[in-house]
């Protein structure tokens, strides 16, 4: 068996606090990827045709692809999928409010978020704003904001004051209670947009618009006596992102494979992938049209290509959780460190079947990684991912599988520092076939 490394999810933890929003996800994957040799190309002027590593970047979303000089207009792609957002809470568009002599900030819950785990958490702000022209910009622009500083927090009701939370549980109202804190005084109309202005040495009267959101400021880092764990924001999808572009930015671009290697990062995939930048728009279906053109082949070729391709869709798995063994399923007990988890599900919240997971265990077994298979309860609901809908979108073979963790669509997810490494050398293995 391949030995795990852990410099792997060290460099994952980076990666992570690189990106605290979508658009810094897609945007730290294009730094790496650039810095690999992939050249940024303009969705709208002409493909470019012959060998080369490319990329595009559209907010949140990303794709890159490597067309070797093998590579015909029939070849099929091996692409793998995730997605670059995750649940938390994200900023109206009339922010500012007040009550009882606190400032706060109106914010609106995104995807399945544990509403408790973003409770007493020192919290900063991250996004994109677009800005009217001005300062030398002839047209509008849009730009990332950070605020890495402990800026807002959502204090719990003291127990004093809550005596029954111990006998009813928790109840969070998601309107009265996550507002999160940031001042004191009278509402202020207007201090948000003053407040991102200054951030981006502006003029407050230039801010259109903005997609903001909040973020954990604290570091993502290794845990345990031998530093066993990764305890972490964003696991859920991150660690899937990570691994995707880190293990394209490493092949040979010249090397001979049968297929064109490829990523895809989706945005908005936590509120069911609906979107332009979402793995139900077109983005894949315009990479197989669009390279098959470029290389003089037609629609016949195009369904060759489509044929031939297989997409992984990596994203996060459900680690049993020693504390509710109860909820999950008996005879597919799932670990950390204990290597990747191919994902199945019968009525198709996976696209894993039996064909497509084939592939992936082909690829486990090449690359000397153990594996685990996850299928859900059958009487609880299961989740689901990009799987299905690119699919159905690409008509496509699909596989889901991820890294296993614990705590997933918490503000701060758990993992294990052994999986990165080995999901990666499964990708490898993968982009090879």
């Amino acid at each position: 068996m391949r030995p795990p490394d852990p410099a792997v999810a060290r460099r994952l933890c980076g990666h992570i606090d690189a990106s605290p929003s979508p658009y810094h996800a897609a945007a730290h994957a294009e730094e790496i990827l650039v810095a690999a040799g992939f050249t940024p190309v303009d969705r709208r002027r002409p493909w470019p045709p012959g060998p080369g590593r490319r990329l595009w970047r559209e907010g949140g979303a990303l794709v890159a692809w490597i067309d070797g000089p093998d590579h015909g207009p029939a070849t099929g792609f091996r692409i793998v999928g995730a997605h670059t957002d995750s649940p938390n809470l994200r900023v109206k568009p009339r922010p500012d409010t007040a009550s009882a002599g606190w400032r706060q900030l109106g914010v609106e819950v995104y995807g399945g978020v544990l509403l408790n785990s973003w409770l007493d958490r020192d919290l900063g702000l991250s996004g994109r704003v677009s800005l009217a022209p001005g300062d030398g910009d002839p047209g509008v622009t849009t730009r990332l904001v950070r605020i890495d500083r402990p800026i807002l927090r959502v204090p719990q009701l003291a127990i004093h004051l809550h005596r029954e939370i111990d006998s009813e549980g928790l109840k969070l109202d998601r309107q009265r209670h996550l507002a999160p804190v940031w001042g004191l005084g009278a509402g202020d109309e207007g201090a948000f947009r003053r407040l991102l202005a200054a951030e981006l040495d502006v003029d407050p009267g230039r801010i259109l618009a903005w997609d903001v959101m909040t973020h954990d400021t604290a570091p993502s880092r290794l845990v345990g006596p031998d530093e066993e764990f990764v305890s972490a924001p964003r696991i859920d999808n991150l660690a899937s992102c990570f691994c995707a572009v880190e293990t394209l930015a490493a092949l040979d671009p010249d090397a001979p494979r049968p297929h064109r290697p490829a990523v895809a990062l989706f945005d908005h995939e936590e509120v069911g992938s609906v979107s332009a930048t979402g793995a139900a728009a077109p983005l894949l279906v315009e990479l197989l049209e669009r390279t098959v053109a470029a290389a003089g082949g037609g629609t016949d070729e195009l369904h060759r290509t489509r044929a031939d391709t297989v997409v992984v869709s990596a994203d996060g798995a459900h680690a049993t959780h020693p504390n509710y063994a109860e909820r999950h399923e008996p005879e597919h007990r799932i670990a950390v460190n204990a290597g990747p988890v191919l994902k199945v599900n019968a009525n198709q919240r996976y696209a894993s079947d039996a064909v497509t997971s084939a592939v992936f265990l082909t690829a486990c077994e090449r690359a000397d990684v153990p594996h685990q298979v996850f299928v859900n309860r059958t009487d609880l609901a299961c989740g689901s991912t990009i799987g299905p809908t690119t699919a159905a979108t690409v008509g496509v073979g699909v596989v889901d599988a991820g890294i296993p963790q614990l705590a997933m669509h918490s503000a701060r997810e758990f993992a294990g520092s052994h999986d990165p490494g080995w999901f990666a050398a499964v990708l490898a293995a993968f982009y090879e076939d």
